[in-house]
Parts: structure tokens; sequence; C-alpha cells
């Protein structure tokens, strides 16, 4: 599973599934198995802003620190996905 990172943000891997690059770019963040069971999931548009769609066990502080690290590191971010996957960002 590629990660976006080697280092946790906020206690979790950011990371993404080689059968998940099928989807608009998303972080899936989890800290111990890296599996889409009981990870959250966020869907990245193409300003940084992230939308969650499962949060996992993460508290809502978690959730603010990833959401804010997303915004920041975005475009790095896109390049990892990028390189797995045709697919862009999040237009919904």
């Amino acid at each position: 599973m590629p990660k976006y990172y080697e280092f946790k943000v906020a206690g979790y891997y950011l990371y993404f599934t080689s059968f998940c690059v099928v989807e608009c770019m998303h972080v899936h963040a989890s800290d111990r198995k890296l599996t889409e069971a009981g990870s959250a999931k966020f869907f990245v548009k193409a300003n940084g802003d992230a939308i969650l769609q499962n949060r996992g066990v993460l508290t809502d502080r978690e959730i603010s620190k990833i959401t804010q690290f997303i915004k920041v590191n975005y475009q790095d971010m896109y390049l990892k996905w990028s390189s797995k996957s045709k697919e862009g960002f999040y237009e919904g």
C-alpha cells in the first residue's frame, strides 16, 4: 500500500491502496493495518479541501489535524497519487 509519507499525522499513516486508484484522489488514515476496514477516508478537491467520507475511529480533533495537513500538502500528495492513478481530484 503506497503511503503518502513514512511518518504519521495525528497518529495515523496516510495512504491509498492499489485497488482504490479507480476513484478520484483520496486519502485513507489508519494507525496500524493499512487496509480500508476501520480507516478514515478523505476525498481531496483540486484546491486541497478534504471531504470526509468515512471517519473510521478518528476523533474530531484528529480529523481536523489531518484535514489541515492535507490542505497544506495536497499538491505533493497528488504527485504520489498520480504516479499510480489516472483519476484526478474529487469534483463532487
